[in-house]
């Protein structure tokens, strides 16, 4: 019982660690307006991947849907809510199941973000300003986000990896 609780206390934990990152890495570090629509673009979305990769799915959704939306209400408070639902979407094609952060569908995941977060926030736009120059701006910014977010994904994960950061905090086999 007590190492069970003591595993949830460390996954709740790290869920804080990881939404407080995100905001950081969203709303203040590399925050770079982008458009005319109130978007921004940053690398909080390498904190979500992070935490889809290594935390179980309900705790990572958490860290979207947290992060994101906390961000939002500080920066551009009229996209709240679809980057709400939108984060938590990205975290869907990553896997927290294996002993490492780096897996051949944690390499693939952020590629399929990028679609997902593009997507909806074309959508989003195309509801809130009606416009079908929408799909420009909602591609061009994901694109440049989802890119630089997944290459520091990537250098994260493998300096992760590099200590065993799973096995020594999770005790993952």
């Amino acid at each position: 019982m007590n190492e069970k609780v003591n595993t949830r206390t460390k996954k709740l934990s790290f869920t804080g660690l990881l939404i407080a990152m995100t905001v950081l890495f969203t709303a203040y570090i590399f925050h770079i307006p982008f458009g005319l629509n109130g978007g921004y673009i940053h690398f909080g979305d390498s904190i979500i991947y992070l935490a889809a990769a290594l935390l179980p799915t309900p705790y990572a959704l958490m860290v979207g849907a947290m992060g994101g939306g906390i961000s939002d209400l500080l920066t551009a408070p009229m996209w709240v809510i679809p980057t709400v639902i939108i984060k938590m979407l990205i975290v869907l094609p990553f896997s927290s199941q294996k002993s490492t952060l780096i897996t051949k569908r944690n390499l693939v995941a952020p590629v399929i973000s990028f679609f997902i977060s593009a997507t909806g926030y074309f959508i989003a736009e195309k509801i809130m300003f009606g416009t079908e120059t929408a799909i420009f701006a909602a591609f061009s910014g994901s694109f440049i986000q989802s890119g630089g977010s997944a290459l520091f994904f990537y250098l994260i994960a493998t300096a992760f990896d590099g200590v065993g950061i799973k096995k020594r905090v999770f005790q993952v086999q």
